[in-house]
């Protein structure tokens, strides 16, 4: 059924990713897919550049991709089918150009419940739903 399953992982909220891969794992089982992580970094604002490091950014990448790396690890999943990716920039156009680059074809994406604040400003999920051209499966815990 899915050949290719992307997971976006947001290292800041465990218990969300947590479900999420669980879920992608266990479809991922079911179906003989491939997974891939990604995690997506934000680009420091220029204004604060000055009050960091000048290899802030870097480090924050390699900080992400071992996060990453030790979490593909842990998965009760077969090695060889497991990657991982860290891109830099805004979440959702950088989760659907990997999906779009790696030929995804199921994203699996943890999200909060709805509240006020996603009703007003949109979510990165929504919109990964609404521009995806593959299917999108959104999990709440």
């Amino acid at each position: 059924m899915f050949r290719t399953i992307l997971v976006p992982i947001d290292l800041d909220e465990p218990q969300i990713t947590r479900f999420a891969l669980d879920k992608a794992v266990k479809l991922a089982e079911w179906s003989g897919a491939a997974l891939r992580l990604i995690n997506v970094q934000r680009l420091l604002p220029a204004t604060f550049m000055d009050a960091v490091p000048a290899d802030f950014d870097a480090q924050q990448q390699e900080n992400a991709q071992a996060s990453l790396a030790s979490l593909a690890a842990r998965l009760p999943f077969p090695p060889e089918r497991v990657s991982t990716v860290v891109r830099v920039g805004g979440v959702y156009p950088e989760v659907l150009a990997e999906a779009q680059d790696w030929g995804a074809d199921l994203i699996v994406i943890g999200s909060h419940r709805p509240a006020m604040s996603t009703y007003l400003l949109g979510s990165n999920a929504k919109t990964i739903v609404r521009h995806a051209k593959c299917s999108v499966l959104v999990l709440r815990s």
